[in-house]
């Protein structure tokens, strides 16, 4: 194996795969593709369970691609990840707009929260799995930092409506877990994976 597919659009987590040195090539959903669809919550589900499920399915719609278009793309091993962010059982996906990722920061501050990124990692018929599961503790936010926030455009796009990588590291006092797993991508549970499959890291 020389690549593996990475089926995500997140520019963190190819930055990611990159620092463990892991060649790879972008696998994008086409315009065909409901690839948002597949993170629709289901009722009463555990976080984990949801983060889980999802990146699960978004293998499955991976795969799937690969498969329809293997007579452009060489066969590689395909990675797929999802992030969620939790306080108790709720989960705070990425905000809708403005007010909803304010909603969530206000909700966030001064708690403790978990952070959890599940992997999955599929070739020649096999399917290995793991999720990261980290502890990030926010301090105190004025309604003026949180503001400030928002305006930077930071919260758009990401799970619990802050990047760990980016000017929300001002406003967080402590964390407990993958600094990876909070970016996107655990890189050790990723290299793990990997390692499983006969990647020789």
């Amino acid at each position: 194996m020389s690549f593996i597919y990475l089926a995500s659009q997140s520019p963190r987590r190819s930055q990611l795969l990159d620092q463990l040195g892991v060649r790879h090539e972008l696998l994008l959903p086409g315009a065909d593709e409901d690839a948002e669809g597949l993170e629709v919550q289901v009722r009463s589900e555990a976080p984990k369970t949801y983060v889980q499920r999802v990146t699960g399915l978004k293998l499955e719609a991976a795969l799937q691609r690969l498969n329809q278009r293997q007579r452009q793309l060489p066969p590689a091993p395909v990675l797929c990840a999802d992030t969620t962010v939790a306080l108790g059982r709720a989960i705070f996906g990425k905000p809708a707009d403005a007010p909803d990722a304010k909603r969530m920061l206000h909700a966030l501050a001064n708690r403790p929260h978990r952070v959890m990124t599940a992997i999955a990692l599929g070739w020649q018929g096999k399917v290995v799995q793991a999720c990261s599961e980290s502890w990030v503790t926010f301090a105190e936010m004025t309604e003026q930092d949180i503001d400030a926030y928002v305006a930077s455009g930071e919260p758009m796009g990401k799970a619990g409506a802050y990047a760990v990588q980016g000017r929300a590291a001002a406003h967080i006092a402590h964390i407990s877990g993958s600094y990876t797993g909070i970016m996107g991508l655990p890189l050790f549970e990723t290299a793990q994976a990997l390692r499983s499959l006969g990647w020789n890291l």
